[in-house]
Formats: structure tokens, sequence, C-alpha cells
């Protein structure tokens, strides 16, 4: 066999890493780096084998680099048509993604995932409740998913509705879910609404919270415990693109 690798044309590198890495966004990012290259067309959709070879170490860092591409305005060329086609008949997402409903703050788009890569299950001020705890277990122990991710964002509009009281309708319900994060956040200035730094402290705060309520699931909490998941937070900064991950 000839042995001329190191030699030969970026084209067919990328071709191979598109087959081998099975196209994947998360899977994908070694062989970007050693590219050096963002031209990259990601076109199939994850696979059981490629999701289950995966640590949640991998996964995290995967969504990190992710982030990196979004911000840095350097993403992936997905052809979602492809991914779609690819996924029809089954998905093997890796991370399940608890976001807030901010139009300003799409999970999918700024980690730079693709079609088949990710659960995603938006709700205003990503709180827990039993019907998102009973997606995370369905997401974790039927599905496969290696880590949950718990994405607050700046400039938060539940979390600032929590701080001024607001009473509307069910949403009054939710953002008394807020709440407690109001108490357990440590500040010493203006702790108002009207106050961006304190909003984005409680928003911080709620995302930890966020998290203990949803390892006080006896499936998830087992998970996690057996090393099989990992549950983390973030904090997405809508001015920057940049993700900032609490571990």
């Amino acid at each position: 066999m000839m042995q001329k690798t190191t030699q030969q044309s970026p084209e067919p590198a990328r071709r191979r890493l598109l087959k081998g890495a099975a196209g994947l966004s998360i899977l994908g990012i070694v062989g970007m780096a050693a590219l050096g290259s963002a031209s990259i067309t990601y076109a199939a959709a994850m696979t059981k084998e490629a999701r289950d070879k995966l640590t949640p170490d991998q996964v995290i860092a995967g969504l990190k680099q992710g982030n990196i591409r979004f911000h840095t305005g350097k993403p992936q060329k997905h052809d979602y048509l492809a991914q779609k086609r690819a996924s029809q008949t089954g998905q093997f997402p890796s991370v399940a993604i608890l976001s807030c409903i901010d139009s300003r703050a799409p999970a999918e788009i700024v980690l730079d995932t693709g079609i088949g890569e990710a659960f995603n299950g938006r709700i205003a001020g990503n709180i827990s409740n039993d019907d998102i705890l009973g997606s995370l277990e369905f997401a974790c122990a039927a599905a496969g998913a290696k880590v949950i991710l718990v994405m607050g964002h700046t400039a938060c509009g539940a979390v600032r509705g929590a701080i001024d009281n607001v009473e509307l309708g069910h949403l009054t319900g939710l953002l008394n879910k807020i709440k407690p994060a109001i108490e357990k956040t440590e500040y010493n200035k203006e702790r108002t609404g009207n106050n961006p730094e304190f909003v984005d402290a409680v928003a911080k705060t709620n995302v930890n919270l966020t998290i203990e309520e949803i390892r006080k699931s006896d499936i998830l909490n087992r998970l996690e415990a057996d090393g099989k998941i990992k549950i983390i937070g973030a904090m997405y900064n809508l001015a920057g693109g940049k993700v900032d991950f609490f571990a």
C-alpha cells in the first residue's frame, strides 16, 4: 500500500473526514482542527455507533468547539436536507439541551449542531418541571444521550419578569419557579430588573437551581453517578455569541 497520507491534497482528506466521522458536527471537530478548515459540508446524521463511542466529556468538548465556530463566524456547512433524509428512520443525539424560549438564543445554532445531534427542550427561563424531567429521562435513559446541558442567557426576560413580580395568566406560576434564584443570588448592588448585571447574576443562579431540580430524578441521578451522563450548565451571551460553560 502506498503511504503518502501527509502529501495528499485537502479535498480527499475532507471526503475521508465526511465518511469516517459520519459527517457530524461534534465528531468532526478533531478532523476540522487537523485540516485547518471550516469548509466541510456535514451531510450525514449521528449514528448509534458513532454516538455510543463518545464519552460525556467528548460531547461537551464538541459543544464548546461548536460555539467557538459560531461566535467567530466560522460555522460548518451543514447540508440540512441530507441530514433530514439520513435521520428520518432513527435518531441518536448525544446531548439533551434545556434552554430558554428566547428567540435570540437558539441552542442548536449557537452550538453549531446538525439535525439529529441534539434533543432540544425550550421553556421560558429554562426551568424544570415534571414534563421536562420526563423528557430528559427519555433522552438519556431511553435514547442514549450522554450530556444534559442547561443553558441560560443574558438579558433573560423571564428572569427579569420574576425579579419585577410580573403577573400574567399562567406566566405568573412559571415566574414563581424562578424566584428562588433571586433570593439565592448574592449581589450587593441594585437588586432590580432594571440592573442588567443583577438580571444576569440571577439567570446564572437559576441555571444551577434547575440542575439541582434535574438531579432529583432518580433515573438521571443514577446515570450521572454511574458516569454514563454528565449534567452541566452554561450561559449564552446575547451580545458576543459566546457560551460560557460552567464545567
